[in-house]
């Protein structure tokens, strides 16, 4: 059954009868026979966070701030300096660039930001903003999605990551994240980015209000849109940290990550990279998810703020993060957003 695609019931038979264990095996033969090669890829980069103020009122996340409050900030052109140089510094060529819905950033802002950052460091790629704030800086600017994103690419963005997703099902996401863009929107902001030749990733956070088949219609949702476009370069999945939020719910086991990282690699067969989360596992259970279906590790994560600011703090210096790959028997390999490893040309 795992050499052809398989449907949303038969995803949700394998999770109800198969073991972690069992599901786990038939990933890693599967993540074998996409990657043959016994090696594993990550990215040297840093989020920045060029703003905490956020409208969205996510009630799973601690570390946005409201409009007005006295912890609000955005970056000045010399504090946003200083962090890409020292991420240069550290061998990185890539920052993650993300905020929030923040009302009084227009247009403007964003343009001179990315033009900003080109202009004193034109080596960097800038793997940026998510599909809320671009839905939500479109409908401010009272532009179509499609002029947005074409001039946040001419200013200087490389790619979009796929922060937002959540539970791609409205239910629940009129429930933990009542203010930001529907399914739908979030979609179509990634099906423009695809037809103007932006890469992106796809992401889920799970383990909070949904249950398996709001999962698995999560899946779905990005399968079918890879069908049609083809942009996604990886996805990756982590559990909510509930710590300091609003929502009162035990964290998701680790045993529960390891089985829907499995039961990820095989329903998307059509995304060739899955990444392991040691952000929010830990970088033992990230070193266990490479046998679950995983075949990248993600980022050194030179600096992280809204997964700490819930109170989990795992950082993990290169050097250590190439010993853990090494530890589970993979070779380790630099690579960029597009997943062409450095010291290549880069694909596209």
């Amino acid at each position: 059954m795992m050499e052809r695609r398989i449907s949303r019931h038969e995803a949700l038979e394998l999770w109800r009868e198969t073991d972690v264990i069992e599901l786990g095996a038939l990933a890693h033969a599967r993540r074998m026979r996409v990657h043959p090669e016994f090696t594993v890829t990550y990215i040297v980069d840093r989020n920045i966070n060029y703003t905490n103020v956020c409208v969205s009122g996510c009630k799973f996340c601690a570390f946005y701030r409201p409009p007005g409050h006295s912890e609000g900030y955005v970056l000045s052109r010399e504090q946003l300096a200083l962090k890409v140089q020292e991420t240069l510094d550290l061998g990185g060529r890539q920052i993650l660039l993300q905020g929030g819905m923040n009302p009084e950033l227009d247009m403007d802002f964003y343009e001179s930001m990315l033009a900003f950052i080109k202009q004193a460091f034109p080596r960097v790629a800038v793997h940026g903003f998510s599909p809320p704030e671009i839905n939500f800086l479109a409908e401010r600017s009272g532009l179509d999605l499609r002029t947005v994103i074409h001039r946040l690419i001419k200013a200087g963005l490389d790619s979009i990551p796929g922060g937002g997703a959540e539970i791609l099902v409205d239910e629940i996401r009129r429930d933990i994240s009542p203010r930001k863009c529907s399914t739908d929107a979030w979609l179509e902001v990634m099906a423009e980015a695809h037809q103007l030749g932006l890469k992106t990733t796809a992401t889920m956070m799970f383990g909070h209000r949904e249950d398996i088949s709001d999962r698995v219609e999560h899946l779905f949702r990005v399968r079918d849109l890879q069908d049609r476009t083809g942009g996604f370069t990886a996805f990756i999945p982590w559990t909510f940290q509930p710590q300091n939020t609003r929502i009162d719910v035990p964290e998701a086991s680790s045993t529960e990550y390891l089985k829907f990282l499995a039961l990820s690699r095989l329903f998307l067969d059509n995304i060739a990279n899955i990444q392991a989360s040691w952000v929010t596992q830990g970088p033992h259970i990230g070193q266990m998810a490479l046998h679950w279906g995983a075949n990248d590790f993600g980022s050194t994560m030179i600096e992280e703020n809204v997964v700490a600011a819930t109170g989990v703090h795992f950082l993990l210096p290169e050097d250590e993060l190439r010993a853990l790959v090494r530890g589970a028997g993979f070779e380790p390999r630099r690579r960029r957003m597009d997943y062409s490893l450095e010291g290549a040309p880069a694909s596209g």
